[in-house]
């Protein structure tokens, strides 16, 4: 597990060292995140903090994965590994690109929602494609219960797994600090996960993921001095949900990810009520601006998230790992 520090260290000082510049060079260009008019009022002096941060920690997370499966596990550098460095780059592409027309438009509309989605399935299918290749099973690992057993059904699966989480960590990326925490926190635990599984290119990716984001949470904390974009909450989302299915451990994303669970079931069922019925059930939507509404900080609500992640993270590693 000693070997795990290589990947985690190294994220941290890549991004922690490298930030600053991008903030400076991101202020010097004037090209700062257009607040949600939507959204709430006291969150319009945040408009103008540089975006896209998740540039960055995608690339430390890149160069930490490759280095340190060469150094640490040569003959466990898979075609997951690739798999799961093409996923966070295909997805954190897709923000990227959302994000420049934002940034050029000076608006808070990118993409067009059939545009990500066609990329988001691309990607599923690709990484549905590996999983056949290496044999894995394609059944739902449920706990208590065995392997349900899907066949050709388990590529429909995935591409609701990707996309689905994907937007969810999208949704929950809302205050500062909020994804930063919660991301380091899940994929921590699945990092711990896949050590146990001996899947030591997988612990490594994971590791390097919580380094690099540690470093980012430095300057992404409240006041934020940036924040990461669809760039980088994509790009989580995507590896998350594809750790989950490498690791054959698909459905406890649902307890280990409970928050973002929670943050996109908001969403449904305020727009559902709204629809059918003409009222709100939350103040605002995603929940962690009902909160806010409430007069809870940022930085409550960060640590009350953060707390009910690492407690669903323990939990569930609690149940996963053998005793």
């Amino acid at each position: 597990m000693m070997n795990m520090i290589v990947p985690l260290l190294g994220g941290f000082i890549i991004t922690a060292a490298f930030m600053p510049s991008l903030i400076r060079y991101f202020r010097a260009r004037h090209e700062g995140q257009m607040i949600r008019e939507e959204g709430p009022t006291w969150h319009e002096k945040k408009s103008g903090t540089p975006t896209m941060g998740g540039l960055l920690f995608i690339v430390a997370i890149l160069v930490m994965t490759l280095a340190s499966s060469w150094l640490l596990a040569p003959h466990h550098t898979l075609s997951t590994t690739w798999i799961l460095l093409f996923i966070l780059v295909l997805y954190g592409g897709l923000g990227a690109w959302d994000d420049s027309i934002k940034l050029f438009h000076r608006q808070n509309e990118g993409l067009k929602a059939w545009q990500k989605l066609l990329g988001q399935i691309v990607g599923a299918l690709i990484l549905f494609w590996v999983y056949t290749h290496e044999r894995l099973p394609m059944a739902l690992h449920i706990p208590g219960m065995g392997n349900w057993h899907m066949s050709g059904w388990y590529a429909i699966f995935v591409i609701i797994w990707l996309v689905g989480f994907s937007n969810a960590v999208n949704l929950s990326d809302g205050l500062d600090g909020l994804v930063s925490g919660l991301a380091s926190i899940s994929f921590a635990a699945y990092g711990v996960i896949a050590w146990h599984q001996m899947q030591m290119n997988i612990a490594i990716f994971c590791f390097a993921v919580v380094g690099s984001l540690l470093g980012f949470l430095i300057f992404n904390h409240k006041p934020a001095k940036i924040f990461m974009g669809d760039t980088g909450s994509l790009a989580l989302g995507g590896a998350l949900a594809a750790v989950s299915i490498l690791l054959h451990h698909e459905l406890s994303l649902l307890w280990i990810g409970l928050v973002f669970v929670i943050e996109t079931a908001s969403v449904i069922l305020q727009v559902a009520s709204f629809k059918l019925t003409g009222k709100r059930i939350f103040l605002m939507s995603p929940i962690h601006h009902h909160f806010e509404m409430k007069g809870w900080s940022e930085w409550k609500i960060d640590f009350t998230f953060w707390g009910i992640g690492l407690i669903t993270a323990l939990t569930g590693l609690w149940v996963i790992l053998p005793r």
